[in-house]
């Protein structure tokens, strides 16, 4: 791990490079292209421009006012859209045996390649995301979060969860070792519904932005029924929503299917993340109340291409068409979607598949592009702040080739990225 550490050190030094000090608040800029995306109509307005002010959008528009002075950027034959937002990643794994990273790196080390990580998410054109957890590296987060926004290191905007929670034996602990070894969990142990209150607390202590809990276990799937074990009850999940509630934050939590997750919707948290499979109740409890499903098909993809064996990898495959035909079901009964990847297991910088995906199995491209982008500001928090090219927003913009509306793939294929006001590729 030597060669890695020195590799990465280095890495981190380019990274803190590319971080740039925040833009005069009277620079002014105005971004010119073929096309601007409105995304709240799902329509493509032509030509596009967007007049920056410092950090902060002030017109967006077929034509804005160019005042003297300011720098004119021309895209060319691309479409200018708000940065993208990935509402569920992981920046401190990477590609390799995720249940030994925790036991072989440092937090010292995975939080150099969070840094790289935070970076890779940024140049592909997410400028906001949501951390489901450090799996291990406790507060880790806290540091690269102020980091990015201290301007020390080039990363999206983050909401952060610290260290999840989960049970004793369950999703995430360390199973299956030397127990005189004592490994310890990629997850913070909560065994009841004082225990949850009292490390919500603590991980809000911390710096955590919001709470993530496991309310699922270990998946079953054989001859198309799929299942997973509940963790937490409904009265304990209450619990913990009531306490994030008057501490100013929500939860998000790992669900694949029920009873947990109509346990977690009844509670009232914000996300069911991966959302395997859930039952037409909970579907209809989702609708009414407005709790995203995050499907996070990207990892799922991932995982089935670069399975151990051909057996494994088919059924992988047919677990994820098996989630493809729940997730169509989702959308007919009018579950909100909002887009996640979990990415970190499979290449930061690569998680745009997760709206390729998400149009492959049933959305529409403005549908795909409405849930990223507008379901993924409330969901982060940062709703009218975010998520839109509008006045008074954060001037995060980035420019992709063709018109994403009829090709979705362009979002893949990012040429040009602002964050705040800062040009971060051009």
């Amino acid at each position: 791990m030597k060669t890695s550490s020195g590799w990465l050190a280095v890495v981190f030094v380019a990274a803190s490079c590319l971080a740039q000090e925040a833009v005069p608040i009277t620079h002014l800029s105005v971004l010119q292209a073929a096309r601007m995306l409105d995304v709240a109509s799902g329509g493509i307005v032509t030509p596009g421009e967007v007049l920056v002010k410092g950090d902060r959008i002030v017109a967006a528009g077929s034509h804005v006012e160019h005042p003297a002075g300011a720098e004119v950027i021309d895209l060319g034959d691309s479409t200018l859209m708000p940065g993208l937002i990935d509402a569920h990643v992981h920046l401190f794994l990477h590609v390799g045996d995720e249940g030994m990273q925790t036991v072989q790196e440092s937090v010292a080390e995975r939080t150099l390649y969070a840094a790289e990580a935070a970076k890779n998410d940024l140049m592909a054109g997410f400028t906001a995301e949501r951390d489901m957890g450090t799996e291990g590296a406790g507060a880790a987060d806290t540091a690269v979060r102020n980091a990015i926004n201290r301007g020390m290191i080039p990363g999206p905007r983050m909401r952060i969860s610290g260290n999840a929670i989960s049970l004793t034996g369950g999703h995430e602990d360390a199973i299956g070792f030397n127990p005189d070894q004592h490994v310890l969990s990629n997850a913070t142990y909560a065994d009841n519904a004082d225990e949850l209150v009292k490390t919500i607390r603590e991980q809000i202590k911390l710096g955590a932005d919001f709470i993530k809990i496991y309310e699922t276990g270990r998946d079953s799937y054989q001859s198309n029924v799929f299942k997973s074990m509940y963790q937490y009850t409904e009265a304990e999940l209450a619990a913990a929503v009531a306490e994030a509630a008057r501490l100013g934050t929500v939860i998000g939590v790992h669900c694949t299917a029920d009873p947990g997750a109509s346990y977690a919707v009844a509670a009232g948290v914000v996300s069911i993340d991966h959302a395997y499979h859930l039952s037409d109740a909970t579907m209809r409890a989702m609708k009414e109340k407005q709790i995203y499903a995050v499907p996070t098909f990207a990892i799922a993809e991932y995982f089935a291409d670069h399975a151990a064996n051909p057996a494994a990898a088919e059924h992988r495959r047919a677990e994820q068409a098996f989630h493809a035909e729940e997730f169509r079901k989702q959308l007919a009964a009018g579950v909100p979607m909002a887009v996640g990847s979990d990415v970190g297991p499979f290449p930061h910088g690569t998680q745009a598949r997760e709206l390729e995906l998400m149009v492959q199995f049933g959305m529409k491209p403005a549908a795909v592009l409405q849930a990223d982008l507008l379901n993924g500001a409330k969901l982060l928090m940062w709703d009218g702040k975010i998520g839109e090219l509008k006045a008074g927003y954060y001037a995060d913009v980035i420019a992709v080739p063709g018109n994403p509306i009829a090709d979705i793939s362009a979002v893949t294929k990012v040429k040009f990225v602002m964050k705040g006001g800062i040009i971060y590729k051009r």
